[in-house]
């Protein structure tokens, strides 16, 4: 299956987080490819790999990073394609630092960003803007948000039968 979308690390580190995207694009079945390349200690392999992103293919890329989180406004620098910035917890300031890094890109440089450690919306949103021109796409789609809404639904009715102390209980 070609890739359609990037997804992209700064660090080896960051790939629990950023596998979750890849889990949730293969639940779509929409093909990926997966890297670790640093800003800081490979700009050069960054710079190829975003000017060469829409060459091979690609039309979406999430990319991760943390601490100073350069990597997402860096490739959003160097391609048209749409960036979604995963911004990664660290244990130093919690992610915040690679939160503000990642949503402040300057004017002209859009970086979509997503929650601390939010590769499952980084996922749904590269779905989304894919299913934009992809009708089988957009219906995969509809039908995970179904099941999503149905899930709740089945939440609250259980809720509603045993109460809240047992319920609890039931999720210890």
């Amino acid at each position: 299956m070609a890739a359609r979308v990037s997804i992209v690390m700064g660090s080896d580190s960051d790939l629990p987080v950023m596998a979750k995207a890849a889990k949730t694009l293969e639940e779509f079945g929409i093909g990926y490819e997966m890297r670790v390349i640093s800003a800081h200690r490979t700009p050069d392999e960054m710079i190829a790999f975003g000017r060469g992103a829409r060459e091979r293919g690609i039309e979406a890329v999430i990319s991760g990073a943390g601490m100073a989180a350069a990597l997402p406004g860096m490739l959003a620098a160097l391609t048209t394609l749409p960036v979604i910035g995963v911004p990664i917890y660290s244990r130093n300031l919690g992610g915040v630092d690679a939160l503000y890094a990642v949503v402040q890109t300057p004017p002209g440089v859009p970086v979509a960003t997503v929650a601390i450690d939010g590769a499952v919306n980084a996922a749904l949103l590269a779905v989304r803007i894919l299913a934009a021109s992809d009708a089988a796409l957009a219906e995969k789609l509809e039908a995970y948000m179904a099941k999503a809404t149905a899930g709740v639904g089945a939440k609250d009715q259980h809720l509603g039968e045993v109460g809240w102390k047992t319920y609890l209980e039931e999720k210890a």
